[in-house]
């Protein structure tokens, strides 16, 4: 995945709370095959309101979504963190996150910034009123940072989450490196125990 130490962009307000992975990618849209092409049907139901915040050209372009509480709980659908990808945006900032949608974001590059719950509120105020105004998130020190209007705030991630995307690592890269070890293990099992390389189909 994506290697990202640092970001800086514009922010989308999403000022509702408790906003479960159904509303953020509805379960018709699970029927796809592909991984990609779910950002048409990101908040799908809530986009056919003219005055949806998705709908404003304002916040065009903008890679940080700002929520409220409980983002993204409900099922374990992956979708859900594909289709905020797919659509452009690379964090999330929220006081809470549901464990499965974190966890999912994690391992598929998408930032979950968790800060605290007055914090996310000064952000949220603070976009509402200057859709231009530019969030920094840096995952290098755990930051979160409005410059211009004088708002710097600390977010929590656990220190793996934070290796992965500061290097790029998805499950595999994890994996491989100790692909040393890995081989050193394979080169010492005995021959007379099951392999999988090598078979007839």
């Amino acid at each position: 995945m994506e290697a990202i130490t640092s970001l800086t962009t514009r922010a989308v307000p999403l000022k509702r709370s408790n906003v479960d992975t159904d509303q953020i990618i509805p379960s018709d849209w699970l029927k796809r095959v592909e991984r990609t092409g779910f950002g048409a049907g990101l908040f799908a139901e809530w986009r056919d309101d003219r005055d949806f915040v998705l709908n404003q050209p304002q916040y065009a372009g903008a890679e940080v979504l700002i929520a409220g509480e409980n983002f993204g709980i409900g099922s374990s659908r992956e979708h859900a963190v594909w289709a905020l990808q797919d659509y452009g945006f690379k964090a999330v900032v929220a006081p809470s996150f549901g464990d499965i949608f974190r966890n999912n974001a994690t391992k598929a590059g998408l930032i979950p910034v968790k800060v605290e719950a007055a914090d996310a509120a000064v952000i949220m105020d603070a976009v509402i009123q200057d859709p231009t105004v530019e969030i920094t998130i840096d995952v290098e020190n755990l930051v979160v940072e409005l410059p211009a209007k004088g708002v710097k705030c600390n977010f929590e991630l656990d220190q793996r989450s934070r290796q992965r995307f500061i290097n790029g690592w998805d499950d595999i890269d994890l994996t491989l490196r100790f692909e040393k070890e890995i081989t050193t293990y394979e080169a010492s099992r005995h021959g007379w125990m099951p392999i999988t390389v090598g078979l007839a189909q």
